[in-house]
């Protein structure tokens, strides 16, 4: 199918700079960003591991995870019909259909979409702000992005952790302001924290970013790892974030 015949009113395909894959976005809706980006180049998806991301939007973490990764499968879960359907025809435009599918469904009953355990790895990028944080976008969709309107912190974290085996691993991006509750809400459910790297726009800026790993059933160990700046200056990348945009 031809990308004009694939797209639909207000639609456009944005290159993703890897192995040639495009993904089809509105402007009117909520498009991906650099979180998701970092996101799926801090998850470590092993040869033959099958993957789901919590709130997969327009799919692009599948998308950019089946690229950098030898994973076998990829599974996209996200409630708004409008997003998961562009995120299915993104998958077919690529040409990916055996590699990735995308389920519309809500986070807070994944337990009842797919069978417990049933997942090696799990990767979110959930909304950020709780109901009492910030402005709320008077638009659903968008709003539903970046507060807790359709799903918590909790929410992602529980089911996250129902869809993994023992020693499964859980991948997610956040804002530093909630590490404590992040931390404490992963130990609840039996998430060890065992990376963690925070992302500064510049040097000398606070970090804006929280790249996070938590192992199933694991030991208490973490490791920090050294911090991520994005901006040498005002619309420059550092060679690291240049890197993981256009690198190999």
């Amino acid at each position: 199918m031809t990308s004009q015949a694939l797209l639909k009113p207000g639609e456009r395909l944005d290159e993703l700079q890897r192995n040639g894959y495009r993904i089809i976005q509105n402007e009117n809706l909520f498009c991906f960003g650099m979180d998701a980006v970092l996101l799926s180049a801090f998850a470590q998806v092993k040869k033959e591991e099958r993957v789901l991301d919590l709130g997969t939007g327009t799919g692009v973490i599948p998308i950019l995870l089946e690229a950098r990764t030898q994973g076998k499968h990829f599974t996209g879960l996200e409630i708004c019909p409008e997003s998961a359907d562009m995120a299915r025809r993104s998958v077919q435009y690529n040409h990916l259909e055996e590699k990735i599918e995308i389920v519309q469904g809500d986070i807070k009953e994944a337990d009842r979409i797919f069978p417990p355990a049933s997942f090696d790895v799990v990767t979110s990028n959930p909304p950020y702000m709780t109901a009492h944080h910030g402005l709320v976008n008077p638009r659903q969709d968008r709003a539903a992005a970046r507060h807790e309107i359709l799903c918590t912190l909790e929410d992602v974290i529980s089911q996250a952790a129902r869809a993994l085996p023992f020693q499964g691993r859980f991948y997610m991006v956040h804002r530093p302001f909630r590490m404590a509750e992040i931390i404490r809400t992963l130990s609840r459910y039996r998430l060890e924290p065992k990376r963690i790297r925070l992302v500064y726009p510049f040097a000398d800026k606070e970090p804006n970013m929280l790249l996070i790993e938590a192992r199933k059933g694991g030991n208490p160990r973490v490791t920090v790892e050294p911090p991520l700046i994005v901006y040498e200056k005002p619309g420059k990348y550092t060679p690291e974030v240049r890197d993981l945009y256009y690198g190999a």
